[in-house]
């Protein structure tokens, strides 16, 4: 059943037990290389009025993730208490959010990414009219995807593609010309089950 839009779906999600995720998950062949995680935060934002969600499409010169589907966020600076307080920053800087205008719900546990880092994906309900604005030269597109398809766990699928020299299944969940996949697929698809449970 899709879940219809509601703040308390969100809120009663986050009590739901869940272990952390990872670009490993349908990779078990796989191992993850030894090291640190660096920490990172995005910020899953929720319009209050229809549960519309605030996505990038991450400009195709970054170095991590360049040309994908993307909730706005980045690593936890020195100057970020945590990864709430970079997902929150990277949000005003990517989009043009105001901290202000976010009602924080709590967090997902953390989701590790192929690329070494650690990403704690933070919830929130945006209050008021909201307008992404895209930042130049980080981000090429900022929009919206309803709640709707975010929410619906038979939205996302396994694909799989070549990857260092051999094949790596994902999480995807296209919609339109946007092709929603790997790590925020997986972080959505987290939370789409919770709603769900």
């Amino acid at each position: 059943m899709i879940p219809d839009w509601s703040p308390d779906r969100l809120r009663r999600a986050l009590t739901v037990a869940a272990g952390p995720s990872s670009d490993y998950d349908l990779n078990p062949d796989v191992a993850p290389p030894a090291g640190t995680l660096r920490a990172a935060g995005v910020l899953a934002a929720f319009h209050e009025d229809d549960g519309r969600l605030v996505l990038t499409k991450r400009a195709s010169g970054l170095r991590h993730h360049p040309g994908q589907i993307a909730l706005p966020g980045g690593k936890v600076d020195a100057g970020d208490a945590d990864a709430i307080a970079a997902a929150l920053r990277e949000a005003r800087e990517e989009v043009g959010l105001d901290p202000a205008q976010v009602d924080l719900l709590g967090t997902l546990p953390p989701h590790r990414t192929v690329t070494g880092f650690a990403v704690t994906p933070v919830i929130g309900i945006i209050r008021g009219s909201f307008q992404p604005r895209p930042e130049p030269g980080e981000v090429d597109e900022a929009f919206t995807l309803p709640f709707a398809h975010v929410a619906d766990p038979s939205r996302y699928r396994v694909e799989r593609r070549r990857w260092r020299e051999g094949w790596r299944s994902y999480h995807a969940a296209p919609f339109g010309p946007y092709y929603l996949w790997g790590a925020t697929a997986r972080v959505l698809l987290g939370l789409a089950r919770r709603m769900a449970a």
